[in-house]
């Protein structure tokens, strides 16, 4: 009797947050095409009245796994229309292949229009680098999930996927297979020290190439670029994991680093100062834990842990499978500080002090342990227990899925929580936020049905590396 009022409390939990979730479908010509991003009536709308395309991506794997696709397909259909096809970013006009941050909807008489933000009214004026990332790994789930073949194959469809390769494929300023990226281009989209080479761009770059792989037709010029995709999956791969790896092992090595060599045969390649290695580092990391460095460029590591991108290295197997063991024992091993009370804390550790002045321009919004600077979001759940799943470790996903249940529904999914351990809902946060909602339903299907990993995730590749350092 206890187990059946246990199932029955947690469908009718499962049926509140869907129906929550249904109340956010955004309508265009009488079509759902999207998520708001939250429904707060104790909050000025801003911008979270709009659809963000990373936004929907949970939201969009929700629909596909309870077998609503078209929602999705619409999606697709219209955010492929809004896309730039402008020469280059310049006066101000977004560059040839960028998609948009958000959309909404807007009237005028009996006609209803789409507009988009790439980035003219956000935050510092900063456009979206991962929104046509987010928007391919989209594509290819709605393919997985619904064995229709032939909207990828469309000519809009297939010149839309070329477009996005040659913005993130152009010739540059650079030695590196990585992509160059200013601050505040991604779900962290305010100053945050993250500019350079962060880790969440480069596994999402990773993600759309080999996405793109998979639904770019060879026919046309195609084979050219299936040929350049093919290049720079190589040389990306080996470079994020032989340089942006960090367990105690590699953290003796840079400790011993001598600075300022010179030739190709040298060990520092980045030239990195082992007094850059944080004091809380070497006690904080466990013997068999490791993990995907935030950053690296010239003298620079960024040492910090940011969960995003290291699960999402798990699910697209950028880390390898013993990389991936490492990440989920670090989180089994610092759960207090990586999950506490509400998965999934963003980044650790915070900025404070006079580093959070320098580093952040002394943003009241990413004060130390809130928002992007340490706080925990609750949409990170998906990709946690997927990850989880993934590497084999179901039982750290139901276990993170137990402690976000027992809060999200009393709390009204909020957007983000604050704190060391993320008990305080966020001092800023917006409530019934759509991704929170998404995070959790998602969650829960994946560890029900192993089988919707391939929605989003990746088998090892058989990437050849190509150029390295």
């Amino acid at each position: 009797m206890p187990m059946t009022s246990t199932i029955d409390k947690n469908s009718q939990l499962e049926a509140e947050a869907w129906e929550l979730l249904e109340e956010s479908i955004i309508y265009y010509q009488g079509k759902p095409i999207g998520t708001v991003a939250a429904h707060d009536p104790e909050a000025d709308a801003l911008n979270y009245d709009q659809c963000f395309l990373r936004d929907f991506v949970p939201s969009a794997l929700v629909f596909l796994m309870y077998g609503k696709a078209d929602i999705v397909r619409n999606f697709l259909v219209e955010t492929l229309k809004l896309q730039s096809h402008e020469k280059q970013i310049d006066c101000f006009e977004p560059g040839a292949g960028l998609m948009p941050a958000s959309f909404k909807v807007h009237s005028k008489g009996n006609e209803e229009f789409l507009v988009a933000d790439f980035g003219e009214q956000a935050i510092a004026r900063v456009p979206p680098i991962d929104s046509c990332m987010w928007w391919i790994l989209l594509l290819r789930a709605y393919e997985k999930a619904t064995g229709d073949l032939s909207l990828a194959r469309q000519p809009d469809f297939q010149a839309g996927i070329k477009l996005i390769l040659d913005l993130c494929l152009v010739h540059r300023f650079s030695m590196y297979p990585t992509m160059l990226v200013p601050d505040g281009a991604f779900m962290i989209d305010r100053r945050m020290g993250v500019y350079e080479h962060p880790l969440e761009i480069q596994v999402l770059f990773y993600a759309s190439l080999r996405a793109a792989s998979e639904l770019l037709l060879s026919d046309g010029n195609g084979d050219t670029y299936l040929g350049k995709v093919n290049r720079r999956l190589g040389s990306l791969k080996y470079h994020i994991r032989n340089y942006y790896w960090l367990d105690l092992k590699r953290l003796g090595e840079i400790y011993r680093y001598k600075d300022n060599e010179f030739g190709k045969e040298i060990v520092n390649k980045f030239n990195i100062n082992s007094e850059s290695i944080p004091g809380w580092l070497t006690e904080w990391l466990p013997e068999t834990g490791g993990y995907l460095a935030g950053n690296l460029g010239p003298g620079r590591i960024d040492f910090r842990f940011f969960a995003l991108g290291n699960l999402m290295a798990i699910l697209t197997s950028l880390a390898s499978e013993k990389e991936s063991q490492s990440i989920m024992n670090l989180f089994a091993q610092r759960w207090q500080d990586l999950i506490g009370y509400m998965p999934v804390k963003i980044c650790f550790p915070a900025m404070d002090g006079l580093e959070w002045r320098i580093v952040t321009g002394c943003d009241s919004k990413n004060r130390a342990w809130s928002y992007h600077n340490g706080g925990n979001w609750p949409v990170l759940l998906w990709l946690f227990a997927s990850a989880a799943q993934k590497a084999g470790r179901t039982e750290l996903a139901q276990a993170a899925i137990a402690i976000a249940e027992k809060r999200l529904f009393k709390d009204q999914f909020p957007e983000y929580y604050d704190g060391n351990n993320g008990r305080l809902i966020g001092k800023e946060a917006r409530i019934n936020q759509t991704w929170s909602i998404a995070g959790l339903l998602a969650a829960k299907k994946f560890v029900e049905n192993p089988d919707y990993l391939e929605l989003i995730s990746f088998a090892e590749g058989l990437e050849v590396p190509g150029c390295s350092l």
